[in-house]
């Protein structure tokens, strides 16, 4: 399920949801700076720019938007993401070599919103970018991967995580992975199909559940 919206977000998520569709960046910041003060930045990520990428993704996926609306749409997102969140953290915390990455789609805010949310915490994570099964099995054998988190926005991305465990693990490689992303929030089953180690809801959640899997690691 999705992160229920606070009730005085709903008018400005479908004024947000607007301006995205007239993929007009000013009245998107506008609609942002008029709401921040009743909420922190990780909130209106959360409540307002993610819901309004998954409303998006959704009306795409039924034939109602065209792909430069996806695209340009997510590119604003990520614009207005980079001024909200927070800076790293100086001081690293020890760990195995971690990366992330978006899975065959085009919408990388939700691999930012975790990007920021982990180096913000101490941990170093490397920024895979976006990536198709092969490339992304390629790259964590290369890099000797062991913690990967994974971000995806549709249903067939979010499916060929399965694909990446089964590789990974014909090439003897088991790193821990960790995926997020709508599909993954409206069936809350689906990660354990595809072969996660954990799911994180939010951006927060996802560096809770890094944490754990860390520290069960020998």
């Amino acid at each position: 399920m999705t992160v229920p919206f606070s009730t005085n977000l709903v008018q400005p998520l479908e004024e947000f949801l607007a301006a995205l569709l007239a993929i007009d960046r000013f009245a998107a910041r506008q609609i942002l700076t008029r709401y921040s003060e009743q909420s922190d930045a990780f909130h209106m990520i959360e409540q307002l720019i993610a819901p309004a990428l998954e409303q998006i993704g959704a009306q795409w996926e039924q034939g109602d938007l065209s792909l430069a609306q996806v695209y340009m749409s997510g590119r604003i997102c990520e614009e207005l993401v980079d001024a909200l969140l927070p800076p790293a953290r100086l001081q690293r915390i020890s760990q195995p070599p971690m990366a992330l990455a978006v899975l065959e789609d085009y919408h990388l805010l939700g691999k930012r919103m975790v990007y920021s949310s982990l180096r913000a915490s101490g941990y170093e994570v490397q920024d895979f970018g976006r990536m198709d099964v092969a490339t992304l099995v390629m790259k964590v054998c290369e890099e000797r991967i062991a913690v990967l988190l994974i971000s995806v926005l549709m249903l067939p991305s979010a499916l060929r995580i399965g694909e990446v465990r089964r590789q990974l693990k014909l090439l003897g490689q088991t790193p821990k992975i960790i995926v997020g992303g709508a599909p993954f929030r409206f069936d809350e089953e689906l990660w354990r199909e595809v072969g996660a180690d954990a799911m994180g809801k939010t951006a927060i959640d996802a560096v809770v559940q890094t944490a754990r899997l860390l520290k069960a690691m020998p």
